[in-house]
């Protein structure tokens, strides 16, 4: 399916220009045409990773700190992270290197379009949105990412079985989240009754749920699915 070119105008982020460290930089320059590419037809993740291992895929990956603990701890899983903030390209960058590696990719771009138009159907074990903007003014609620439009792209690009999820630490986003994911039949909630879930072993404690800890926001995952 491909989105209304209208609605593909409204984007989940803005390109904020973060300073970089000069650790960052020298990993952007070094590692970026190793480990980053951008996607000019249908990912073969098969050629990209040299295996036939299952695909996570972390949206908004911030600096990385929750692909390089998933990494660490799953060598048998692929990884590819979408980021478009490039401090946080680099810090994964310099994580890739630290640990060696070799099962996580990046890309540098919208997420929307990458799924739109490079990711084939049933080829994504894992969707993971951690943290996600939540545009706490009302008039920018339709910046939010999570929506009937984005569910509708990725129903598809998941495998049976494959997982979305998804933790807020702003809690009446991760409600508005809750309800709209009901909604939806084709998933299915992993807790009973539509609830919350613990904190998996997969996400660690990011540097975003801390700074919402010290404001005694709560953390608040959902872990979805696919029928």
């Amino acid at each position: 399916m491909k989105f209304e070119s209208t609605e593909r105008q409204i984007r989940s982020f803005v390109l904020r220009k973060g300073k970089m460290t000069a650790g960052q930089k020298k990993a952007v320059e070094e590692l970026m045409p190793v480990y980053a590419f951008d996607p000019k037809q249908t990912i073969d993740f098969n050629k990209l990773y040299g295996n036939s291992n299952p695909v996570w895929m972390d949206i908004g990956f911030g600096n990385g700190e929750s692909i390089i603990h998933a990494a660490k701890k799953h060598p048998e899983i692929n990884f590819l992270g979408i980021e478009v903030h490039l401090p946080g390209v680099g810090h994964l960058l310099m994580g890739i290197k630290e640990f060696g590696l070799e099962n996580v990719r990046i890309i540098r771009n919208d997420a929307v379009d990458i799924l739109d138009l490079y990711v084939a159907d049933g080829s994504l074990a894992a969707i993971h949105i951690y943290f996600p903007d939540p545009w706490h003014k009302k008039r920018h609620h339709k910046r939010r990412l999570l929506n009937q439009s984005f569910l509708d792209l990725i129903q598809p690009k998941l495998t049976t079985g494959g997982r979305l999820h998804y933790a807020s630490d702003w809690e009446p986003y991760a409600l508005e989240v809750q309800e709209l994911l009901a909604e939806n039949d084709w998933l299915v909630n992993q807790q009973a009754d539509n609830g919350f879930a613990p904190r998996p072993e997969w996400r660690p404690v990011t540097k975003f749920e801390r700074r919402g800890q010290k404001l005694e926001h709560g953390t608040y995952d959902l872990i979805m699915t696919k029928r």
